[in-house]
């Protein structure tokens, strides 16, 4: 299911049960993941000054690093054929929240709407597309 973007702030990075992957640990991840993205829209929303929004994307980029280490943990023990993929898409979304964090710290950049939105595109589309893959995989393993 793909939830169209959010038109106001309100429904930026909301949970929505068709993201579960049924792996708990997983779920639970993704799930904060978008609460952080929610502290983002709501820094935006209120005006936070550039040094803590700057702490917020920080905390989204160490945490993603995180997540993605364990996903990628799990798809190793499981032997998941697409693992290099899976790895490169990872790659991508950290080198794109170490820049806009460094462009932020810079000066260069700035929160926004369309920023916040893109970010959201970006992980909900990651939850329902290759991390959908690799769920299933590990599923119809588990059920071998």
């Amino acid at each position: 299911m793909n939830r169209p973007v959010a038109a106001d702030m309100s429904d930026v990075f909301k949970w929505d049960p068709a993201y579960s992957l049924n792996i708990g640990s997983i779920d639970a991840q993704h799930r904060s993941l978008l609460a952080i993205g929610r502290e983002l829209s709501n820094a935006l929303s209120i005006g936070h000054s550039r040094a803590m929004t700057y702490n917020i994307v920080d905390r989204l980029a160490r945490y993603a690093a995180s997540h993605f280490s364990h996903e990628e943990r799990l798809m190793r023990t499981r032997g998941y054929p697409d693992l290099a993929a899976h790895q490169a898409e990872h790659q991508a979304m950290t080198a794109q929240v170490v820049q806009f964090r460094a462009d932020l710290e810079a000066g260069r950049a700035s929160l926004s709407i369309e920023l916040l939105q893109s970010m959201e595109k970006l992980i909900v589309g990651h939850f329902q597309g290759s991390d959908r893959r690799y769920s299933n995989f590990l599923h119809e393993e588990a059920a071998d």
